[in-house]
């Protein structure tokens, strides 16, 4: 037994204080313990482990990391819950750091001491899982670890989408330039405060090794941006205005890389467009 295991059900300590979860901050609670462990347990989270988590709310997930052994620091600009992540910190002797600060405007690179690598595992906000990711996933360098996160189901098909399923597109694309990713296991709609009209899924991303990246991503992104941009169409057409931009043929450009050019994008593995992502960038340069 520790202090932690002596604290309150969560969803106890929420009433004491009479709080409730903000729609406009896509906060949606997760109080059960058995399954903020799970997760835990799917990071890997040990002791002297340093964990970034976005978003604690009341601190069901930091309680499961903290029990793992591991130091926890907090990203959250909700200040309501202090109350409550102050009596987590005590029962876990300080092993908690929380910064009331907009994790879209931190730099979580500086969190960890002196180049101390660090691990995010967290139940994103609806409203800015996508765009926190993305944030991770272009960092320079990569400051992390390993990612676990939470997203609500769709998103996470979209995360690890292979080509040729519905759900493949530039976020897919983008992942797999900088890590692997895996979809670990859902969790329904019911299990959260309030629940959301759907499912969430649990998504693990490690980094590749770094000659295995694929660094250009300002080029990768305008060459998928213009791709998916007109999914239904041909890349021969979609690709066009990309290629006049930079003073590319786009039949030719096609032929360079070996891609066909009445292909679709979403038939194309990551591979093709970091191809068209080089030629593009040498014909910019």
């Amino acid at each position: 037994m520790t202090a932690l295991d002596d604290l309150p059900p969560v969803g106890a300590c929420v009433e004491r204080l009479g709080l409730r979860a903000h729609k406009s901050l896509g906060q949606h609670f997760l109080f059960d313990l058995n399954l903020t462990r799970k997760i835990a347990r799917a990071a890997g989270t040990g002791p002297g482990e340093l964990v970034v988590e976005v978003g604690p709310g009341p601190g069901g997930l930091t309680r499961a990391l903290l029990e793992s052994g591991a130091k926890v620091i907090a990203v959250d600009k909700d200040t309501r819950f202090a109350p409550l992540l102050d009596e987590i910190n005590t029962a876990s002797d300080g092993a908690l750091d929380v910064r009331y600060e907009d994790a879209l405007r931190t730099n979580m690179a500086t969190l960890g001491s002196h180049g101390q690598p660090l691990k995010i595992v967290s139940n994103l906000p609806y409203n800015v899982g996508t765009q926190l990711l993305i944030n991770w996933l272009t960092a320079k360098p990569l400051f992390w670890t390993s990612l676990t996160l939470m997203f609500q189901r769709e998103v996470a098909e979209r995360i690890v989408a292979k080509p040729g399923s519905s759900a493949y597109g530039r976020l897919a694309v983008l992942t797999a330039a900088i890590a692997d990713a895996h979809l670990l296991f859902d969790i329904p709609a019911a299990a959260f405060s309030p629940p959301p009209k759907v499912d969430s899924a649990v998504v693990h991303l490690t980094p590749k090794p770094e000659n295995d990246r694929f660094a250009d991503l300002d080029a990768l992104e305008h060459v998928t941006r213009a791709a998916f941009g007109q999914r239904r169409k041909m890349l021969r057409a979609s690709l066009k205005p990309c290629a006049k931009a930079v003073g590319l043929d786009t039949g030719r450009w096609l032929a360079e890389a070996e891609i066909a050019p009445t292909n679709r994008p979403e038939v194309l593995p990551p591979e093709a467009f970091f191809a068209l992502a080089r030629i593009w960038r040498k014909a910019k340069a």
